[in-house]
């Protein structure tokens, strides 16, 4: 049964387990069309500037989960993926949702954005290095067991990951969505009417290729401005 995460904002009603690009950002427009609030992706640890509080919980503090998702209803991607458990035990009436997708499919797509998107991160910059800290941990060496340039290693890992979810959520609980489905079995889980809209289908991989596009120009230009700077340091002290 849906309670209403307006009701309650310091309540996770849907909590999502699966990896990365297996449609979590159509899932996150969904489940707030749906009415569960705001819905904690990736993208939201950085616009909140939450990567240091993953930090200190990667650290092995303890997780304030209300404080760090006050405001949200619902999660989506990693790094809530990554702690599918533990938010399932501190949300006990939560439902879980299990993102699913053909597993060649996951991988290249993983392998073509988030990877050059990883390699592309100025880390000698302080707020990068810190992201990339932090997302290494979680998914690099975390999720994916520093095994990533393994194809094999990985579509084997992702078949284990969710086995591991389906054991360790019980099956009333749990729904496996490809979401290319749409709403009828999202809608059937949480119990909410099918909405007149069409199912949000959301295809970042461009938008994230620009991003690794403008992030390498950024690098070219901020290593020339910082050379140029240099040089005219050297002349002047020459002079």
């Amino acid at each position: 049964m849906q309670v209403d995460s307006r009701h309650n904002p310091r309540m996770l009603q849907v909590i999502g387990a699966g990896f990365g690009r297996t449609g979590t950002s159509s899932l996150k427009i969904a489940l707030e069309q749906l009415g569960f609030g705001r819905c904690y992706h990736f993208r939201n640890m950085l616009a909140d500037w939450h990567v240091p509080r993953w930090r200190a919980i990667l650290d092995g503090e303890k997780a304030d989960w209300d404080g760090l998702f006050r405001g949200y209803g619902s999660t989506a991607d990693f790094p809530g993926a990554a702690y599918y458990r533990e938010l399932a035990s501190a949300y006990p009436e939560a439902k879980v949702i299990l993102s699913n997708r053909d597993p060649e499919d996951w991988y290249r797509s993983t392998r073509d954005t988030l990877l050059p998107l990883r390699r592309a991160l100025p880390t000698w910059l302080p707020p990068f290095g810190l992201i990339a800290r932090v997302t290494d941990r979680l998914l690099w060496h975390g999720a994916f067991e520093g095994r990533f340039d393994d194809r094999d290693y990985m579509l084997a890992r992702y078949a284990r990951h969710l086995a591991e979810v389906r054991a360790a959520i019980p099956a009333e609980r749990l729904l496996v969505f490809d979401v290319r489905e749409g709403w009828e079995p999202l809608c059937a889980f949480l119990g909410v009417p099918v909405p007149a809209a069409p199912f949000p289908r959301v295809n970042d991989s461009a938008h994230m290729r620009r991003i690794v596009g403008l992030i390498r120009v950024g690098n070219f230009a901020l290593i020339a401005a910082l050379t140029a700077l240099a040089a005219w340091g050297i002349v002047r002290l020459l002079a």
